[in-house]
């Protein structure tokens, strides 16, 4: 069950990521990225109002780590959003994305220490292929030239942000697995609505201190951001799902189909060109997938 709402995640994640386009135009990169917990928040909150409120459905019984594991998850988010941005200032789009999709193998790792779900051989075979896939066609064909620029300070970030949304996936589940006595939605709706409440209320602090103008301004473009908290809503829900079903690291790593779907839409909507190594590179992340998802 978890492969196709790790899909269908993938696919709002990048529904989400088109429509934030458009804010980028009246707010800044930073700005436009706080949307997704501002509106996403009130949104989920109104989901667990049905679910728990007009549907009935028990609330699930709190374990003691659950609080501090869901706020580590929510500001370890936020964190990596940050260092991401910071790393497409210091350089540009490609090598941050490269570096930070290093998180499809850091999630692994994380996972095995964090909570002793390491994958088999193979998975961490097919893990590495994804890695080196996804770079590849993030790089669009200069692969070679952003691994020579592996020591400069926008390599270093991207890194950084990727390890930073590789413990942010971990303790998703490590959040949700200390919820009891509620089937596995159920819990991935409470952590979703508590993480995205702190993220609000942190990231907005932030905002209020450091550049108030942004505030105003995001809640001026609620017309265009209310669609961005949707899609981000139902990836969100769809990740935290997925990974309270199955373990993070296969979760992630079949979440990188995402840049795969985007590299066909180019393709067969837009009728952008490509080299015969684009197509090996989708390839390798494809098969790198079967493998996690398969033998992993």
């Amino acid at each position: 069950m978890w492969i196709p709402i790790t899909l269908a995640a993938a696919v709002c994640q990048i529904l989400r990521t088109s429509r934030q386009h458009e804010l980028r135009s009246v707010l800044s990169t930073s700005a436009a990225g706080y949307v997704r917990y501002l509106y996403g928040a009130p949104l989920a909150l109104g989901v667990s109002v049905v679910l728990f409120g007009v549907v009935s459905h028990d609330l699930p019984a709190i374990g003691d780590w659950f609080w501090p594991v869901v706020a580590l998850a929510g500001v370890t988010q936020i964190l990596a959003t940050i260092a991401l941005l910071e790393s497409f200032k210091l350089r540009d789009f490609a090598v941050g994305t490269v570096y930070a999709k290093s998180e499809v193998i850091l999630v692994a790792v994380v996972g095995a220490i964090g909570l002793g779900e390491p994958l088999r051989p193979y998975g961490w075979v097919g893990a590495a292929l994804v890695t080196i896939g996804v770079a590849w066609l993030a790089s669009n064909g200069r692969f070679a030239t952003l691994l020579k620029r592996a020591g400069d300070p926008a390599a270093f970030l991207g890194i950084v942000a990727g390890g930073l949304f590789a413990i942010t996936a971990v303790a998703i589940r490590g959040a949700s697995n200390q919820l009891t006595g509620a089937p596995a939605f159920d819990r991935a709706i409470a952590t979703l609505t508590v993480m995205l409440a702190i993220q609000t209320v942190v990231n907005g602090v932030a905002f209020a201190v450091i550049a108030p103008a942004e505030l105003a301004r995001t809640a001026r473009a609620w017309r265009p951001a209310i669609p961005v908290g949707v899609f981000s809503l139902l990836g969100s829900i769809g990740w935290a799902w997925a990974v309270t079903l199955e373990n993070a690291a296969k979760v992630r790593t079949l979440g990188q189909v995402e840049l795969v779907i985007a590299f066909l839409i180019a393709r067969y909507s837009l009728g952008e060109r490509h080299v015969r190594a684009d197509y090996l590179a989708a390839g390798l992340v494809l098969g790198g997938v079967v493998g996690v998802t398969v033998l992993g």
